[in-house]
């Protein structure tokens, strides 16, 4: 009797396993949250925003259909830089003008910023990597990521895919891989640039000096023009209050107080590279 009764709570017990649905691909998902209707209507009036990851994918897909079909892909970095900066200097200052770009633009997203980029060898420690918190990549996993990233814009229908990037080892990866994406993807009416004019310090700094800022190198890989843009998104980044409570608020011999200048000339910076950069992309694409 203890046999049948056995086989029998098997049986119920396989018969109900085998009438579940099988499970969704992602942990935690059901069929439905995969698979909802791509062409549905979007619930509510999309949010002015040009960064992809703080849009819903409807405003994405909305954004597309209305003719945003550029999109940026901007590459930072998490490096030393001066004792009063953050390691996320690059990617504060992309902040603003990767979004002041776009906005130039008008018909242009921006993809999320790439912190990870080469800062030298890992063993052992070469250039950035000397000094704590600095995070870096080969070359090869920096590539693939690029690649990989504007492979995905691609699928969702931008047709003019942009490379900048705020820090000088940055550049020829993303020149390589706009070439090598390019002859991939000849005849497809999508196009990959690379925009080298994007990240002139020499030019930025040159900009500050006809408006009367003179800098005198300290040696601490710290720069006017990265302390007025990093002023004027977040004061925090470059410990603004910390430094005036310790009377060192200036840099490179030229004195960041009053905070109201330095943020109005940090804007204004801004604004120009986001001119010379917008202009750039329009010529290309």
């Amino acid at each position: 009797m203890r046999s049948s009764l056995t086989a029998l709570l098997i049986a119920c017990a396989a018969s109900a396993a085998a009438a579940q649905p099988a499970p969704p691909d992602r942990p935690g998902a059901s069929d439905a949250a995969m698979s909802p209707d791509p062409h549905g209507a979007r619930p509510m009036v999309a949010a002015d925003n040009v960064w992809i990851e703080q849009l819903t994918w409807m405003e994405v897909r909305d954004a597309l259909r209305a003719g945003k079909a550029t999109v940026i892909i901007p590459t930072g970095g998490v490096e030393q830089n001066g004792p009063y900066l953050v390691t996320g200097k690059h990617n504060v200052i992309l902040r603003a003008t990767a979004e002041a770009t776009a906005r130039k633009l008008g018909d242009a997203l921006v993809a999320p910023i790439v912190p990870f980029v080469p800062e030298g060898d890992i063993e052992p420690p070469s250039g950035s990597m000397r000094y704590p918190g600095t995070i870096t990549v080969e070359t090869a996993t920096y590539e693939a990521l690029l690649r990989d990233i504007a492979r995905s814009m691609k699928t969702h229908g931008f047709k003019t895919i942009v490379f900048i990037g705020d820090s000088g080892g940055n550049q020829q990866g993303m020149h390589d891989v706009a070439e090598r994406l390019n002859q991939a993807w000849a005849g497809s009416g999508t196009r990959a640039l690379f925009v080298p004019e994007y990240y002139d310090w020499p030019g930025r700094q040159k900009w500050l000096a006809a408006r009367g800022y003179k800098e005198v190198d300290e040696g601490i890989h710290d720069e006017l023009a990265a302390e007025t843009i990093m002023l004027s998104v977040d004061p925090a980044s470059v410990r603004m209050k910390e430094r005036i409570a310790a009377g060192n608020f200036s840099v490179n011999g030229v004195a960041l107080a009053p905070v109201a200048k330095s943020i109005k000339s940090g804007k204004a910076l801004v604004d120009h590279i986001a001119d010379i950069t917008a202009k750039a992309i329009r010529e290309r694409r």
